[in-house]
C-alpha cells in the first residue's frame, strides 16, 4: 500500500513506541524501514546523532557503530595492551544486575574503574525490589544518590528501554542484556574482535552463527551489527527447534547441515546451549547436539584457513565446541573477553559524553 499523509502522521506519532507487526502491514517497506530505525534510535541518540544511552544496536547506523569501534581502539596502546584513561573521573556508575552474570558484570566493572569512575554494585537480591518496592521507585531512589550511569541487566526484554524513556531519562542507561531481546555490548565486542582479527573487511566476510539462535540475545545483536557493518553473507545453523520462525526475513541464510554452513566461511561463532534445553523437547541430548552442531576440528577445517572461531562464553566444552578448537590457534575467544573491556569503556564514555551534551542543551 502506498504511503498516505495520514498514515505517515499516524506512524510519526508513535515513534517513541514499538511498532507492532500488525502495524507493519499498513505501510510500504521503505516507510517501515525508515520509521522503525528512527523509532529504535530514540531515546538512544541526541539530535546530532551522538549516543546518549546504549540500549541496542538496532536503530544505529554504520557510522555510529564504527565510531564505537574507533573509540574502543583508543584504549589500546601500540602493543595492543589496554590503558587507563580517567574519562569518567568524578562520575558514579551503578551496576544493576537483576539476573546473575559473572563475565559481563566483571568486565563492566573493570571498564568503569579503568575510566576512573566511582563504581557501585547494587545487591539486587537484597534490594527493595525484593521487598515489594516497584522498579520505578527503586530507580528513582538510586538516581537521588547522584548516579550518572546505570548499567542494567534484566530478565525482561525492553527493561533498559523502559528505564531510559519512562523512569530515569537523565541517567545514561547501558543495556547489559535484556531477556531474549538484545546484548548490544556483546555484539559490539564481537564486531571489535572481527575488526581487529579478521584479514578482510566486513563487506567481504562470510559469518556462520551456530547454536541456540531462538533464545539468544547475543545472536540478535550480532546479526544486526553484522548487517549494519556491511556483511552480506550471514549464515545461521541450529536444530529447527532452536531457530525462530521466519528468521530468514532478517537477511540470513538458514542451514540445517553444519558442514555446509561453515564451508569456506571467515568466522564461526558458537552460541551457548543452556542446560535446561538439553533433554527437553527442544534438544534430545548434549551428545546428539555435539554430533550434528559441535564446532570440531574437522568442521573448522572446512572453513577458510584463516577463519576465526568465536564464542560469547561461558562455553560448554564437548557440547558446543571441542576443547582443541577453543584452545586452538584460530580461537579468538580470550581476545573477545579483553576486547569486551575496551568496548564497554567506549560505550560508557560516549554515553556519558552524550548525556552531558543533552543536559547542557536544555539549559
Amino acid at each position: 500500500m502506498s504511503k498516505t499523509p495520514n498514515a505517515s502522521n499516524a506512524l510519526d506519532s508513535r515513534l517513541s513506541h514499538t511498532v507492532s507487526p500488525t502495524d507493519y502491514a499498513k505501510f510500504d517497506p521503505d516507510t517501515i524501514h525508515q520509521k522503525l530505525n528512527t523509532s529504535l534510535s530514540r531515546p538512544q541518540l541526541n539530535t546530532d546523532g551522538s549516543i546518549r544511552h546504549f540500549l541496542g544496536i538496532e536503530g544505529l547506523n554504520k557510522a555510529q557503530l564504527q565510531a564505537i569501534i574507533a573509540k574502543a581502539e583508543t584504549f589500546f596502546d601500540d602493543n595492543g595492551q589496554l590503558i587507563n584513561r580517567p574519562e569518567l573521573e568524578g562520575y558514579t556508575v551503578m551496576n544493576l544486575f537483576f539476573e546473575p552474570s559473572t563475565r559481563t558484570r566483571t568486565t563492566f566493572e573493570v571498564a568503569e574503574k579503568r575510566l576512573g569512575a566511582n563504581v557501585l554494585n547494587i545487591d539486587i537480591e537484597r534490594s527493595s525490589t525484593k521487598k515489594g518496592e516497584s522498579l520505578r521507585d527503586t530507580l528513582w531512589n538510586l538516581q537521588a544518590m547522584t548516579a550518572d550511569i546505570f548499567v542494567v541487566r534484566h530478565s525482561a526484554s525492553g527493561a533498559a528501554h523502559f528505564m531510559a524513556t519512562e523512569v530515569t531519562p537523565d541517567i545514561a542507561i547501558i543495556n547489559g542484556g535484556d531477556g531474549w531481546h538484545a546484548h548490544p555490548t556483546q555484539g559490539m565486542l564481537d564486531m571489535l574482535t572481527i575488526h581487529r582479527e579478521a584479514p578482510r573487511p566486513f563487506e567481504e566476510l562470510s559469518v556462520a552463527i551456530v547454536g541456540d539462535i531462538k533464545h539468544s540475545r547475543v545472536a540478535r545483536s550480532d546479526i544486526s551489527a553484522l548487517q549494519t557493518l556491511g556483511v552480506k553473507d550471514i549464515r545461521v545453523c541450529a536444530p529447527r527447534t532452536l531457530l525462530p520462525k521466519g528468521i530468514e526475513r532478517f537477511g540470513v541464510q538458514v542451514y540445517e547441515n553444519m558442514n555446509e554452513c561453515v564451508s569456506d566461511c571467515d568466522v564461526i561463532m558458537g552460541l551457548r546451549i543452556q542446560n535446561e534445553r538439553i533433554g527437553s523437547p527442544l534438544l534430545a541430548s548434549s551428545s546428539e547436539y555435539y554430533k550434528h552442531y559441535g564446532i570440531t576440528p574437522e568442521r573448522v577445517a572446512l572453513a577458510k584457513p584463516d577463519a576465526l572461531v568465536m564464542h560469547p562464553g561461558p562455553m560448554n566444552r564437548g557440547v558446543e565446541i571441542a576443547s582443541s578448537v577453543a584452545d586452538g590457534a584460530q580461537s579468538v575467544i580470550l581476545k573477545q573477553v579483553n576486547n569486551g573491556i575496551a568496548i564497554r569503556m567506549a560505550v560508557l564514555s560516549l554515553a556519558m559524553e552524550g548525556q552531558r551534551a543533552h543536559q547542557a542543551a536544555r539549559l
